[in-house]
């Protein structure tokens, strides 16, 4: 008899994969990994990582201990009905990352109240560097919990958050972040051009001088500020530069762009 935890995935798209793999690299002595996708390619490519692979989500939901909804918010109403005869009968916990899809949807969808934990990963998490804000039901127990925070890890980082609501917050902070600093390089690779470098030699040093950064703030645990003032002498080229950034409004911009994407990530939950 097989005692392992089951966990399916439905929908297994880039993110799937990531936290798919993550588990099958880290985990593959706990758990016995399903993933149910309509598209045979997206099958295939979950099967090369070592999941089982299904294209009924209700054949694949079957007996799972833990359901990773994982489609995109548009087909996430069809996946869950066609499941949700077996959800009723078997009430397995549910983890979404289908970006604002509320509990309460998830629950109408299915048919019936079910312990869910909502999560909002990265993109990082393509290459087990993302981190994750999450929110759990109070049907959500111990042993639910734990499989949700495994799959969770397994690409990276879970932060849990106190609301639902909060999850916009995090949307805005971690889950649009990446494009922020993606934007920071490119700017900062543009300018290094217009100063007379290279193209390649810009793209580069933007690119390892971005990443080098937030490595040593990562692995230093210093606060942001500290490291800053320790790269800035007085009358320095750095100060010169921070203080355009400053006289410009860059940390007021970066203020007005995390709250404005709040605001959409409430406005699509909506509808």
């Amino acid at each position: 008899m097989n005692s392992l935890q089951r966990i399916t995935f439905i929908g297994a798209g880039n993110m799937a994969r990531s936290l798919l793999g993550g588990l099958v690299a880290t985990e593959s002595d706990r758990f016995t990994i399903v993933a149910s996708d309509p598209d045979p390619q997206q099958r295939e490519k979950a099967a090369e990582l070592g999941a089982e692979t299904l294209a009924d989500n209700a054949r694949a939901v079957t007996g799972a201990d833990l359901v990773v909804l994982a489609v995109k918010p548009q087909v996430a109403n069809a996946a869950l009905s066609e499941a949700a005869p077996v959800l009723k009968s078997e009430r397995p916990a549910i983890l979404s990352i289908a970006a604002g899809l509320r509990i309460a949807s998830i629950e109408a969808a299915a048919g019936c109240e079910l312990p869910v934990v909502r999560a909002m990963p990265n993109t990082p998490a393509l290459i087990r560097q993302g981190i994750s804000g999450w929110f759990a039901n109070k049907r959500v127990d111990a042993d639910a919990r734990a499989l949700a925070i495994a799959v969770l890890e397994a690409a990276g980082e879970a932060l849990e958050v106190d609301s639902e609501d909060l999850l916009d917050a995090v949307t805005a902070v971690s889950g649009s972040g990446p494009a922020y600093f993606f934007l920071l390089v490119e700017a900062l690779a543009a300018a290094a051009i217009e100063a007379g470098l290279p193209p390649e030699t810009a793209a580069r040093l933007a690119c390892k001088t971005g990443a080098g950064a937030m490595a040593l703030l990562d692995y230093s645990g210093e606060e942001p500020a500290r490291l800053r003032e320790q790269v800035t002498s007085p009358g320095g080229t750095t100060a010169a530069a921070l203080e355009i950034m400053q006289r410009d409004g860059l940390p007021g911009i970066i203020k007005q762009a995390v709250l404005r994407a709040q605001a959409r990530a409430r406005e699509l939950a909506q509808g």
